[in-house]
């Protein structure tokens, strides 16, 4: 193969892949944590439906919150480092509630595990079961574990399917987003790497900077220097 038709391979592919990622759905289940596309900060968030620790089916409307909701995804109790961010979060619950905020929190768990499966069952968070993956696919953080990453998952006696009582393999990129009551998605951190989570001082501080209106913060200065 010469130069040249090499470098029109090489241009030939990086053009089909973008077409091919420009043809996906931010809904799709994607095949990596990598190659999700999440919904970002300044974005509508999504109506989803969601089931709570009773099973009880709970419809959250983005537009029809009182009060603005820090929505945190994660993989699963089965999961050890969703438990430690779990658990690190208590250092910003207190204050997150006294500011105004819900705190919820969705993984792929089926309902009656949501709890049972976490290191603290009696933690007194809310959280949603999203096995059927609609909110996950909503905010594009769907992704699927091969047929490889889940055998290694099941010798270490985590069970996907166990956890989830679905066979779809899918697990979402961990995320944690504030939404206002404007149903406007106002912070959102997302990150493929499962082992690195957001700092609970890095939320609190996103939190105060959206009950101070600290986005609009340029349109208030705009504003002000056309009344000079």
């Amino acid at each position: 193969m010469n130069k040249f038709t090499r470098r029109l391979l090489t241009v030939f592919l990086m053009v089909f892949s973008v077409v091919v990622m420009a043809g996906e759905s931010r809904e799709d289940i994607h095949a990596s944590a990598d190659l999700v596309q999440p919904l970002l900060a300044g974005m509508k968030a999504p109506d989803f439906t969601v089931r709570d620790v009773d099973n009880q089916v709970f419809k959250f409307v983005a537009q029809a919150q009182d009060k603005p909701v820090v929505l945190t995804f994660f993989r699963g109790g089965w999961c050890p480092y969703c438990n430690l961010h779990l658990a690190e979060l208590r250092l910003a619950e207190q204050q997150l509630k006294e500011m105004g905020f819900n705190i919820w929190f969705i993984s792929i768990d089926k309902p009656e595990l949501l709890l049972e499966s976490l290191d603290d069952p009696n933690n007194g968070y809310t959280v949603y079961s999203d096995s059927s993956l609609d909110a996950t696919r909503a905010f594009g953080l769907a992704f699927h574990i091969d047929d490889e990453m889940n055998k290694r998952y099941l010798s270490f006696n985590i069970d996907l399917e166990k956890a989830s009582g679905e066979n779809h393999h899918v697990l979402p990129a961990p995320a944690t987003y504030i939404i206002g009551t404007d149903g406007i998605i106002n912070f959102a951190y997302i990150n493929p790497d499962y082992k690195i989570r957001l700092h609970p001082d890095v939320l609190l501080a996103a939190a105060k900077a959206y009950n101070e209106d600290a986005d609009k913060r340029l349109a208030r200065s705009r504003k002000q220097a056309m009344k000079k």
